[in-house]
């Protein structure tokens, strides 16, 4: 008998919500989900508490720019607050929180060819979804 899955589908809502929450918001040059991870810690036979993390990354514009600097400043303070009003963007059942965010101050896109590439201020913000199942 083939194996199926009966939980909730936390690592894709995960995804998602991160997207919705970036679309809702000011509107920066880019931002996307640059990667993604999760824990489970079990709490009783057939119970977990599930964590995936999301790491979005937003490029402000060239690097060393008062225009970047002030996106920045702008949209981190912004954010916090908006994630925590959305708390329950990926499921009803589950808490997201915007936990930590660290300048990424000489970001080079490497899928841009070399000879094209440009130095460029950005962000990295972790999200960090909880649900117990």
């Amino acid at each position: 008998m083939p194996f199926a899955f009966t939980t909730i589908k936390f690592v894709a809502l995960m995804r998602a919500a991160a997207v919705a929450l970036l679309s809702r918001v000011l509107m920066v040059p880019s931002a996307f989900p640059d990667s993604m991870n999760g824990d489970s810690a079990f709490t009783g036979p057939k119970n977990r508490q599930r964590t995936v993390t999301v790491a979005l990354l937003i490029i402000w514009g060239l690097f060393d720019s008062k225009e970047a600097a002030d996106q920045h400043d702008a949209f981190i303070d912004g954010f916090e607050d908006y994630v925590l009003d959305h708390r329950d963007q990926a499921d009803p059942h589950s808490v997201i929180a915007s936990v930590s965010w660290q300048d990424v101050p000489s970001f080079v896109p490497d899928w841009v060819p070399p000879d094209e590439q440009l130095v460029y201020y950005a962000t990295r913000i972790a999200l960090e979804g909880y649900v117990s199942a």
